[in-house]
């Protein structure tokens, strides 16, 4: 799933020859630290989210989608799961510059550009958080 969807990424970001997600190895998957998230349409796995979250952030780590379900809402769907089920104050993710559906879909979900800078491998790089209100309490009823 992963390597399916990052050819593509890596072709937007005219980075097919050095895009690291593309090398990344199965054991990488295997030993981390993270929280995976799929979606199946048909039974079968047409999008991952990968999140590392803590007490005071959400990471997401990836968002892919297979090539032959874009444009569907799927990923919309995983981030609209990741809100309702992590009560973060700050979410955080990371794509590449040049990505534009990554980009729009995010800021129409609310996240900010933060910051933009160049990697070590030549690829342009942006960061987006979204901040989540505390929830407030409701006073209990006298």
């Amino acid at each position: 799933m992963f390597q399916v969807s990052y050819v593509v990424e890596a072709k937007l970001l005219n980075a097919e020859d050095n895009f690291p997600p593309l090398k990344r190895p199965l054991s990488a998957f295997i030993n981390t630290n993270t929280i995976f998230y799929g979606y199946h349409k048909n039974e079968k796995l047409v999008a991952v989210m990968e999140i590392k979250a803590d007490a005071q952030s959400t990471h997401i780590q990836s968002l892919v989608v297979d090539p032959a379900f874009f444009r569907k809402g799927i990923a919309g769907k995983l981030l609209s799961f990741l809100f309702e089920n992590f009560n973060s104050p700050l979410f955080t993710v990371e794509t590449g510059a040049a990505n534009d559906p990554a980009i729009a879909l995010y800021e129409r979900f609310g996240f900010k550009l933060v910051k933009k800078w160049m990697t070590e491998f030549g690829i342009e790089k942006v960061a987006f958080e979204k901040t989540n209100p505390p929830l407030l309490q409701t006073p209990p009823v006298c």
